[in-house]
């Protein structure tokens, strides 16, 4: 059974009480924070089964570190929401700027509107939803998880990834290094039909055999011989050049 709903109003109270009162929380609270008026680090490092509200847009590492639980914010977030996220739910209403999502080991990450610049960034095992457009360089190094974006990806959609999987609704402007499109399998349908369906109204009308599918070439895993080579008769030219 959940407890009574507790108020948080930081245009009276300090953000630090608010975070401390969210740590001290046993599990089945329930907490509403109005006028958050872009306040940073908003219910941050969460580590307790329990409900957040936040009525408003945040700023910078909202959520971030977050461990248990659920976090739903009804507006805009800035620079890294939910940061390092290890488990529980985020859910944003709105938009978000850059790194949304980045290195998030476990835990789900939905965002409704679009998400900037490298959403996902060194992702290792959260998966995320995002309703609209990603920007540019998006799941950069993500190494587990996945990436879902039922809108459209901007350029150099995951450089450099390893074994992430990202599912794109919309067009793709460009691939980043080592980045491909690959065969949508039954397993990946399924994957996807769980992630939507958690996203809720986010990912409203999108349906799983609507997306493309790209993840790592693994090319970029080993150092190839070649350019050992190509390099070592570079810096023999260059000293006889030299001489």
């Amino acid at each position: 059974m959940r407890d009574a709903v507790r108020t948080f109003d930081l245009a009276e109270v300090t953000r630090r009480s608010l975070n401390q009162a969210l740590h001290d929380a046993a599990d089945g609270a329930s907490f509403e924070v109005i006028n958050p008026r872009g306040a940073h680090a908003v219910a941050c490092g969460i580590t307790a089964d329990i409900d957040v509200v936040v009525r408003g847009s945040v700023g910078y590492y909202c959520a971030g570190m977050h461990q248990q639980g659920r976090v739903r914010v009804e507006g805009n977030a800035s620079t890294g929401l939910a940061e390092n996220i290890m488990s529980g739910e985020v859910h944003i209403t709105g938009n978000a700027t850059m790194s949304a999502g980045a290195t998030g080991c476990g835990g789900l990450l939905v965002v409704g509107g679009n998400s900037g610049a490298r959403c996902g960034i060194s992702m290792k095992g959260v998966d995320i939803v995002v309703g609209g457009n990603v920007g540019h360089m998006s799941a950069f190094m993500a190494q587990a998880g996945n990436l879902v974006v039922c809108g459209d990806a901007a350029a150099d959609l995951g450089d450099s990834i390893y074994e992430a999987q990202i599912f794109v609704r919309g067009d793709v402007e460009s691939l980043g290094a080592d980045c491909v499109e690959k065969e949508v399998r039954p397993e990946h349908l399924d994957t996807l039909g769980r992630l939507l369906a958690a996203a809720g109204a986010a990912a409203s009308g999108a349906d799983p055999g609507d997306f493309r599918r790209y993840g790592s070439a693994r090319r970029l895993y080993n150092f190839t011989i070649d350019d050992v080579d190509a390099l070592a008769a570079e810096a023999t030219v260059q000293q006889e050049v030299a001489g």
